[in-house]
């Protein structure tokens, strides 16, 4: 019986977490580890918005994202770069960020970002 419940368990666990709301935890200020550069996230009603806090002398926009479970996704243009965000809560206080899409790839933006990531801790709620 017990292996039983362990397998069920093991076997649901993954759906049980990937229902869980995690809208909550994105709100609040984030800085991205080792740099000033920072952002404020709010979330209402499955929709993500960012601010810009301190970008480093960096102008860019992003347009509204969306939360799918510990993911966030959101658009962002820069220097001609447009490009889909994309982070994911590692706990309620860290996310790893980096660029699923940039376009177009030749730019060096977007070659700087391929395979890279960055690490975002939440500073203030």
């Amino acid at each position: 019986m017990r292996v039983l419940t362990l397998a069920l368990l093991l076997a649901l666990g993954p759906q049980a977490r990937a229902a869980e709301d995690f809208s909550h935890y994105w709100n609040g200020v984030w800085n991205a580890e080792g740099t000033l550069f920072s952002v404020e996230v709010t979330v209402t009603d499955g929709r993500v918005e960012l601010r810009q806090l301190e970008s480093l002398g960096f102008q860019w926009s992003s347009s509204a994202g969306r939360v799918a479970g510990s993911i966030i996704e959101f658009e962002v243009d820069y220097a001609g770069v447009s490009g889909v965000i994309r982070a994911r809560l590692e706990d309620a206080s860290t996310a790893i960020v980096f660029a699923r899409t940039c376009m177009p790839d030749f730019m060096v933006v977007c070659v700087l970002a391929r395979d890279r990531q960055a690490r975002f801790r939440k500073v203030s709620d």
